[in-house]
């Protein structure tokens, strides 16, 4: 029974969350080889109807020109929402008046903070290779790329770097680390000590 407790306490976090590798351009899990596209956003609000009908029927003709695709929205910036519930809640409870002026100017400062980054989103589109030899790989993922890039979308296959990013936005919501790590603690190890 101890020897299972401690199994379990031994897994890196890609190992709980089932992560093998990450290469130079895929994720590999145990459900399969994930390629990751990075698409720019388009501020639709300024679009006129004709132009935004266009958008749409643009990813349609991908969607429709690419088997197995998978789609995240993601923030590509903090969330605020649980500071800012937290500096509200402070402030009810606090009775000195000097501490809810400054937890009230906390709050403005993330609130500012936020509007700055409200259109901090990544759309990223995924796909999942299996039963691909690995030959067949970068002509496929070239071929899609191609694709987006003929229907108008401003993207990118992520690399190593961006793989990275996304897994620690996605279960940290941490995008304020401008290095991310390849083993976990990796940060902490100084050689030659």
């Amino acid at each position: 029974m101890s020897k299972k407790k401690y199994d379990k306490n031994s897994i890196s976090t890609q190992g709980l969350i089932n992560i093998k590798a990450i290469t130079d351009y895929s994720l590999i899990t145990e459900y399969g080889e994930l390629v990751y596209f990075i698409i720019k956003p388009t501020n639709i609000s300024v679009l006129s109807e004709s132009n935004l009908s266009n958008r749409i029927y643009a990813l349609m003709t991908v969607l429709k020109g690419i088997t197995d695709v998978e789609m995240i929205c993601l923030n590509s910036k903090e969330n605020f929402d649980d500071n800012k519930i937290y500096l509200k809640k402070r402030m009810e409870e606090e009775s000195n008046p000097i501490i809810q002026r400054l937890l009230q100017i906390d709050s403005q400062n993330l609130d500012h903070l936020q509007v700055q980054t409200a259109t901090s989103r990544e759309f990223l589109i995924i796909i999942r290779l299996q039963n691909q030899k690995e030959t067949e790989n970068l002509p496929y993922l070239s071929r899609i790329e191609k694709i987006l890039k003929e229907q108008g979308f401003t993207t990118k296959r992520a690399d190593n770097d961006d793989i990275k990013k996304i897994i620690a936005v996605y279960f940290e919501q941490n995008v304020t680390t401008d290095s991310y790590e390849d083993f976990d603690g990796e940060r902490w190890v100084i050689l030659g000590e």
